[in-house]
């Protein structure tokens, strides 16, 4: 087996590529999304200017106002205006991140096989808090706990390890009452330096120190513990035994356990490289797995992807942006939650009438647009 090498490295300062708008104005940008799906034809250069410059908790507000100022469900209004990969990476922007990762989740458990690196890459990577989210937002949209769906579609030590991670980080955000947003790592704790020895102490009798594996002693503190201890349980493994932990996990586990555990491993030294490395994966072959790519770069674009970008271009030797040109043949919805501003020149075609006739379309709507806006905050405000 192909060792996989990993550097033990401190947190690094989280880079968005997409951070709140200044002077963010719901009822504007709500009725300028209303006016681009309005009547003949879609402004989709409206709505790519809009959705990916706003927060994730600003596009909330915009769904807000849709509702009370239309009585429509915007995320209808999109899918019903919007197709293929374009709609894919609206649609995820304007899920709330619990509820999108929550239906990636169930879409990797439904209908014939399991997508097990999909289920590994999200529930191996998460915090408390993250995780309790999920379970939160998958009972309420499935009416169904995660953990008992997962036992259904999974099977042996791998089963065991998701279930503890879903069940025991779970319990551990009901118990610390913590209310923090999403960090993208499992939560600080109050780091035991003779706990961490103990615990590596324990894999190493659980593992390399005798024959066979007790793949519940590896289960238990990987899914258990925080990444900052499971940071300093490495290390001390490091200094019992002289082998890291990778080398431990690879010799004595294997196959989707092996992955799942060396997920944890990756993400507790540096998230970075777990998803760069995710993505490489997602663009390196003949196709494209666009539900991998647009997954990754929509919910980690509010927390570190512009770690991730330099990650990736340090062990390709590429940036992130030319792979994902160079494959995507038909455009790249996936541009805009870089930080990069995108028009609809990366969807549709440049010349001819039909060309000509969409940016006479466009003008309209956006004259249609500044009408409209004028009589709200006239209405509203008494002001132009």
């Amino acid at each position: 087996m192909k060792k996989i090498k990993f550097q033990m490295l401190t947190a690094l300062q989280p880079e968005p590529t997409v951070r709140p708008a200044s002077g963010f104005n719901a009822s504007d940008d709500g009725i300028a999304l209303r006016a681009a799906m309005k009547g003949f034809g879609t402004d989709e250069q409206a709505i790519i200017d809009i959705l990916t410059q706003r927060s994730n908790e600003q596009r909330q507000q915009i769904a807000s106002f849709f509702t009370r100022e239309y009585g429509r469900d915007i995320i209808d209004d999109l899918k019903s205006e919007l197709g293929g990969r374009f709609e894919d990476v609206i649609i995820a922007l304007m899920l709330p991140p619990a509820d999108y990762l929550a239906k990636q989740l169930h879409k990797s458990m439904e209908g014939m096989g399991t997508d097990e690196h999909t289920m590994v890459e999200i529930l191996c990577t998460k915090s408390n808090n993250e995780i309790q989210q999920l379970v939160d937002a998958y009972e309420r949209l499935y009416d169904r706990p995660l953990a008992e769906h997962m036992c259904s579609e999974t099977s042996g030590d791998f089963r065991r390890l998701l279930t503890l991670i879903v069940t025991s980080r779970s319990s551990a955000a009901q118990q610390a009452g913590s209310t923090a947003a999403l960090q993208g790592v499992r939560n600080d704790a109050s780091l035991d330096p003779a706990k961490a020895k103990d615990l590596a102490e324990q894999l190493y009798a659980a593992g390399e120190l005798k024959v066979g594996t007790d793949e519940e002693v590896f289960n238990r503190i990987l899914a258990h513990e925080s990444f900052p201890q499971l940071r300093l349980i490495f290390e001390e493994y490091k200094n019992v035994t002289g082998r890291s932990i990778e080398q431990a996990l690879e010799s004595e586990i294997s196959g989707e356990l092996l992955e799942a555990m060396l997920a944890i491993v990756e993400c507790v030294q540096s998230p970075p490289n777990y998803f760069a490395k995710r993505l490489h994966w997602a663009v390196a072959g003949a196709g494209t797995n666009d539900g991998t790519l647009i997954r990754i770069i929509v919910s980690r674009s509010e927390i570190d992807l512009g770690n991730i970008k330099r990650e990736y271009e340090r062990l390709y030797d590429k940036t992130l942006e030319s792979a994902v040109k160079r494959k995507d043949c038909f455009g790249s919805p996936f541009l805009p939650p870089f930080g990069w501003s995108a028009s609809r020149l990366d969807f549709y075609p440049t010349k001819g009438p039909w060309f000509d006739a969409r940016l006479a379309q466009e003008k309209r709507t956006r004259d249609c647009l500044h009408a409209q806006i004028r009589a709200h905050r006239q209405k509203c405000f008494g002001v132009d």
